[in-house]
């Protein structure tokens, strides 16, 4: 079932002005509209009441008693952003001028680790792990920053399901890679700040040939929000790239531990084989690295 963030992020191309202006307030402030009327929402969010109840039919809601009792019921089922960054706030306050920079940077992981797997929730990456279980064919993209877990996750799913392309930008032949692709491929990619508009582009153009885009990124309106049929999001502080790349890996081990769980067997089979190969390939390491 779409929560509200997803029907935020599938709909906002569609909505006025002062709709999307509305719904990022929703985002940003799930717990006022959990507390208040829609005439008090739509007075904290610089429109108006009716731009509220509006904005409730736009997202497929009956209503903004709906939405109100969804948010309340998401809100109860797990700890709001605030409470773990909070913790992380509070960690660093207390390191401060201790110069413990390892304690400091292992608080703010865990705040971010866990932040990050609580918004994710057991629905999204069953999904996920269902997607990339059923496609015949996976690319996966990212540049700049999002290149070293966008080659991770692809040398991972190759390991474990195979059929795996990274799109390498100017090296490969983005056209002929793109007449490849149908409903029955997957494209996970990766966009954070500052958003690579070749990631989006490639996206865009994945889906207009039918096929199913995974988007691992930030925020739900970022660039590739809209254009992601499903949406992975990493909940950190800014900057993601700084701050956001042990939650991200943890994020993408997740995933990857899902898809071997779901497929146990048949993974075992390919981790079999690819440790044969392995050795057929590189006695001489293997012989110097037994040896040792």
């Amino acid at each position: 079932m779409e929560d509200v963030q997803e029907r935020i992020r599938k709909y906002y191309p569609q909505l006025t002005n002062q709709q999307k202006l509305a719904a990022k307030f929703i985002l940003e402030e799930p717990k006022e509209i959990a507390l208040h009327p829609a005439k008090v929402v739509g007075a904290l969010s610089g429109t108006s009441e009716t731009t509220i109840i509006r904005l409730c039919y736009a997202l497929s809601y009956s209503g903004y008693s709906e939405l109100q009792n969804e948010l309340r019921r998401t809100l109860i089922d797990r700890p709001p952003q605030e409470q773990t960054l909070s913790h992380f706030r509070v960690a660093a306050e207390e390191l401060e001028g201790q110069e413990d920079l390892i304690a400091f940077h292992m608080e703010q992981d865990f705040a971010t680790i866990q932040q990050t797997l609580t918004d994710l929730g057991n629905e999204k990456l069953a999904r996920a792990v269902e997607a990339i279980l059923d496609a015949k064919q996976i690319v996966v993209v990212g540049f700049r920053s999002s290149h070293a877990p966008a080659h991770w996750l692809a040398f991972a799913l190759n390991i474990v399901k195979g059929n795996v392309h990274l799109y390498n930008g100017p090296i490969d032949d983005a056209n002929y890679l793109l007449t490849q692709l149908n409903s029955s491929c997957l494209v996970i990619a990766f966009s954070f700040p500052r958003y690579v508009n070749e990631t989006i582009q490639f996206a865009q153009a994945a889906k207009e040939k039918g096929a199913v885009v995974l988007g691992i990124t930030d925020n739900e309106l970022s660039p590739l929000g809209p254009i992601a049929d499903q949406l992975l999001k990493v909940t950190t502080p800014a900057p993601t790239v700084l701050v956001g790349m042990a939650a991200l890996f943890s994020l993408l081990n997740t995933l990857v531990s899902g898809v071997v769980a779901a497929n146990r067997e048949q993974v075992q089979e390919r981790l079999d084989q690819y440790e044969k190969t392995s050795r057929q390939i590189y006695p001489f390491v293997r012989h110097t690295e037994e040896k040792g």
